[in-house]
């Protein structure tokens, strides 16, 4: 009875950790540059069956009867891209990630939705300042322009500074942080503005997450959660009779 209890309660956490992360993904559907995530579950251990028939017992086979959680991985396939009539909003086509400076850590992400800071320097809102290859970078002003090799130029065709583009060792690595940002642990082994990579300007790269796909499989796991919560109720109903029957004796 006990295996059942733990079946049907393992099989609710797991959905509801698969509604948490289909709901985050749907909630970000328009967040530049976002990156879905998936669960993937693994059994918790084996369970032998054994057959039980006539006062005689047999092993027939093993089984999984509880599932965990084992990783949340990220999905690294690129968005679509969408024009803007922004000169701030910027996009990468190819692989790599922008890299914003905050006050103790430094981040990567595809979100180019940047701005001006009160200082004059391009910021990502909410995260930090964006880095060139020279460090922060000072525009003062809207009056510039970025070539597709990332060099920004000012309102006289003046260089600026080359945007920082960095291309992550190992994408499985990466240490996921809030609003699609991302931290590498091993960023002394990360490529900085590799060969083939293009920044668009007045562009940003949507996420790429496709909602009717998140939404069919949320329908999926609420039912999937519905039905072990009948099933752990059945299980504990059943307790509490085989509870009151002993008793009875």
């Amino acid at each position: 009875m006990l295996t059942g209890f733990y079946t049907a309660a393992s099989g609710m956490l797991m959905q509801q950790r698969m509604l948490n992360v289909l709901s985050n993904n749907m909630a970000n559907v328009k967040t530049p540059g976002f990156r879905i995530e998936r669960v993937v579950s693994s059994t918790f251990e084996q369970a032998l069956l054994t057959r039980m028939e006539k006062g005689n017992q047999a092993v027939i086979g093993s089984g999984d009867p509880i599932r965990i959680v084992e990783d949340v991985p990220t999905g690294f396939d690129p968005g679509f891209l969408e024009t803007t009539d922004r000169p701030f909003d910027m996009a990468i086509a190819g692989e790599g990630f922008f890299v914003i400076q905050a006050e103790n850590q430094q981040y990567l992400t595809r979100n180019g939705n940047f701005d001006l800071d009160e200082e004059g320097y391009l910021i990502l809102r909410g995260a930090g300042r964006v880095q060139g290859q020279e460090g922060e970078i000072y525009l003062g002003s809207s009056n510039f322009t970025v070539s597709r090799e990332g060099v920004i130029y000012d309102g006289n065709q003046r260089r600026v500074d080359t945007l920082l583009i960095t291309r992550p060792a190992d994408y499985a690595q990466l240490q996921k942080y809030a609003n699609g940002m991302y931290i590498d642990p091993n960023a002394e082994a990360t490529a900085n503005n590799p060969p083939g990579v293009q920044v668009i300007q007045n562009t940003l790269e949507r996420s790429n997450v496709n909602l009717n796909d998140e939404m069919a499989l949320a329908i999926e796991a609420q039912r999937a959660f519905q039905i072990s919560s009948s099933v752990l109720k059945s299980i504990d109903q059943l307790n509490d009779k085989t509870a009151n029957r002993i008793a009875s004796l």
